[in-house]
């Protein structure tokens, strides 16, 4: 296709995705156990309205579905930016066994730190991704050829089994643990306020620098390595900025709402059947699909079963799954 229409055609697909996700975000403030005219949302917002209905816009659903912005946002990106790295259309923020660091963090600091809240769980999540994926890339990197996607890949499935094993016999020994573990690990917005916003925008503004910084590196690297080193391109400082940026960002979203699944597998994929493989573009437009998945997703879990809510890692799962098997029926898996 020529540049220019193609050009425009992503513009348009762009602006297509920002009237999505206005959509998602009024759906949200709107929909739930109790249901509030789009109207009654804009006065809570922006009228001032001191009204019940408005203190529930205002105190609980705008913080739910800000932390859903950026989760979704951070998710879908990361996802993106390891699919890049590591030349693996099935790759997500699990690869490298950062979601599974997380989630060792949030559990040890139950059991054993006397952790209580969400917001002191963000910061032993974060943690938890930080190390998991510090160690895997010292493990690939190791050895002759470096950190390879395939010695990523694997270093990835190794650390994750033995972390998901430490994550076990914690919870098997320190069961007053456990159900407060499990309130997290399913993944859901529901109960986070705005302190929870506040702590983590400042990671989530790094970890997009970080992979804006090496997108253009990414369509090199896509081309294999050895025409990426032809366009001048430095493969280690792409993959080590872009594997900074993508654990960073999964750190902030699994911190913040749990390991949420599908969203970090499908949405990259979306976003390059919407606007082509040219990473300046996907990244931005997986940055706005991502938050639409996961903002659809929980406003159905809302309602699905009033007034009980099925969480949305749940709906996530529930969406992801038809998706993936799509992707394998149609061969775009590589053998």
């Amino acid at each position: 296709m020529p540049a220019a229409p193609r050009r425009t055609r992503r513009v348009l697909a762009t602006a297509a995705a920002v009237a999505a996700l206005l959509v998602a975000v009024l759906l949200s403030l709107a929909v739930g156990a109790r249901q509030i005219p789009p109207s009654e949302v804009l006065d809570a917002l922006f009228g001032g309205a001191h009204t019940p209905n408005a203190e529930v816009v205002r105190e609980l659903r705008v913080p739910r579905t800000l932390i859903g912005l950026m989760v979704g946002a951070a998710l879908a990106v990361a996802g993106t930016v390891l699919q890049g790295i590591t030349r693996n259309p099935i790759a997500d923020p699990g690869i490298l066994g950062i979601s599974q660091g997380a989630s060792v963090g949030v559990v040890l600091a139950i059991a054993f730190l006397g952790v209580h809240t969400l917001t002191g769980y963000v910061w032993f999540a974060f943690a938890g991704a930080a190390i998991a994926s510090v160690v895997v890339y010292a493990i690939a990197s190791s050895g002759r050829g470096g950190a390879t996607p395939v010695k990523l890949a694997l270093s990835g499935a190794a650390i994750n089994a033995l972390l998901v094993s430490v994550t076990m016999g914690v919870l098997t020994t320190k069961a007053a643990a456990l159900d407060e573990f499990r309130f997290w690990q399913v993944g859901s917005l529901a109960g986070r306020d705005a302190q929870v916003a506040h702590q983590i925008w400042p990671f989530l503004l790094v970890g997009a620098v970080l992979v804006a910084w090496v997108a253009r590196g990414l369509d090199a690297l896509a081309l294999g390595e050895d025409v990426a080193k032809g366009l001048g391109q430095n493969v280690a400082t792409v993959r080590v900025l872009g594997g900074i940026g993508a654990t960073v960002l999964t750190g902030v979203g699994v911190a913040a709402a749990g390991p949420i699944a599908f969203i970090g597998l499908a949405i990259p994929h979306i976003a390059r059947a919407i606007v082509g493989s040219d990473h300046r573009w996907v990244l931005p437009m997986a940055a706005l699909v991502g938050p639409v998945m996961l903002l659809v997703a929980d406003t159905i879990g809302r309602i699905v079963f009033p007034p009980s809510e099925i969480p949305a890692g749940v709906m996530t799962a529930l969406i992801g799954v038809p998706f993936l098997v799509t992707l394998v029926r149609r061969k775009a898996v590589p053998a």
